[in-house]
Order: C-alpha cells, then structure tokens, then sequence
C-alpha cells in the first residue's frame, strides 16, 4: 500500500461515504450468518483493527495485516494482530468459525491457492465472507496504485470459492450506481502499466466535503436496502458468502 494511502486509512475507514457504506453492507452479512457462541473470527488485511469493535460481538477476533504502517503503536488489540503477509504458505493451527477478507485477494496474487488456504483455516461449518473490486473493464489508476492483481465477475469469484470445496451461499455485486461515475474517472485518468512511477505514487484518495459524503452515502444506503432482496445486475464490488462443510 502506497505511503499516502496507509496514512490516511484509518480516516477514510471512520468518514468516507464508500468504506462506511461497505461496512455496514458487510456488517448486514455477517449478522445473518449462524455462527457458534464465542465463535473465533479472523480478519485478513485488518488494518488497525478497525473491524474488530464489530466483529468482537460475535466472539474473539484475531487479524491479519501485512503492513505495518497501519498498526498504530497503542492499538489496544496489537497483540491479536499478526503482522505478516497473507497467502498459500500462511501457517497457523488456530482453526476459525468466521473469516473475513474486505477487497483483500485482489492483491493477491495467487488467489486460487490463497482461497485454498483460507478453506483450510474454516472450522467445519465455518463461514467465509468477502469483497473484492469487480469487472476488469472499470480498472483504473487506482488499482495501479493499490497494487491490485485483478478485479472480478461475479463468476469468477464464485467459480474460484466452490473450487475449493465450499459451499456458495451468496454471491453478487454492490456499488451498482458507482459504475457510471467510475467509467466517468476511467475516461479522464485512463489506467496505464505505471506501477511505481509519478502517477501511481502520487494518486490519493479524498474524503468528499460532508455534504457530498453524506449524499452518497446515503445513495449507496438506498440502492443496499431497495436491492437487498435480489441484488443488482452489475456493481464495481462484488462478494461472497460462503461455508465448509460441517
């Protein structure tokens, strides 16, 4: 992760209109899952902890995250923190009853055999829920410079999850309205193979001015709640709930 983005990720977690608006659409998904009392939950790619407050209620929660800029030397939760990157080779004996990753295998670049090794890490009857960034055709200088692998189909997701055994329980696209605008963004500032020069070293993310962030916000907020039932066709996230067998 880019400097000027790991200092500014804890911010955008607590205002931005679109982290706020995943977590709460994640928080949705979690919460209709069956889940053992004082069930072990474990975060991949979990910054400073910042899910933990939410992901505590259902049990105890440990984290992942590779980089360590985004560990604040107080955090409270440091030591259920493993600072360490996430992939096939990754080694534990702790077994877990939930395990989310938010738009983390996008920077992984063996998703296939990280997906095996997360199925391996599910107590049986474990959950696994996940977000990625979606459709390739909306890849933009933001993935350059967030060091992204790919973004996804809902398919491929899926395809790539039943792969290793786990059952499918729900998966689809979110941010549908977000696709217009981000075709808008691709236009002005076309993505390039420029990994590691000016332009991906210098891009930024913005919290908008609270008026704006809260308008869309509440936009998202809207198309979550109207679309819930069926989901939407198209989105520039998708995700997955799936489970290993018991």
């Amino acid at each position: 992760m880019l400097h000027r983005y790991a200092s500014k990720y804890r911010q955008l977690w607590d205002r931005h209109w679109w982290w706020r608006s995943r977590r709460t659409f994640v928080r949705r998904l979690v919460r209709n899952l069956t889940l053992p009392e004082g069930a072990n939950v474990l975060d991949i790619g979990c910054g400073d902890g910042l899910f933990f407050d939410e992901l505590g209620k259902l049990g105890e929660v440990y984290g992942i995250e590779p980089d360590a800029r985004l560990i604040s030397d107080d955090n409270p939760n440091r030591d259920r923190i493993e600072v360490t990157p996430f992939g096939p080779s990754y080694q534990t004996e702790r077994r877990y009853d939930l395990i989310t990753m938010l738009d983390v295998l996008e920077h992984i670049e063996d998703d296939r055999g990280t997906l095996e090794r997360v199925h391996s890490l599910l107590a049986p009857g474990g959950y696994l829920v996940m977000t990625v960034p979606a459709m390739k055709w909306l890849w933009s200088m933001h993935d350059v410079a967030n060091q992204h692998y790919r973004r996804y189909t809902r398919g491929e997701l899926g395809g790539k999850i039943s792969e290793q055994g786990m059952e499918l329980k729900r998966c689809g696209y979110t941010f549908g309205w977000t696709v217009g605008a981000m075709l808008a963004r691709r236009a002005i500032a076309p993505a390039r193979d420029t990994q590691g020069t000016h332009e991906a070293d210098t891009y930024e993310v913005h919290t908008p001015p609270a008026p704006i962030n809260m308008t869309l916000y509440g936009l998202t907020r809207l198309e979550q709640t109207v679309t819930r039932p069926f989901g939407t066709p198209f989105g520039s996230s998708a995700y997955a709930v799936a489970r290993k067998a018991a």
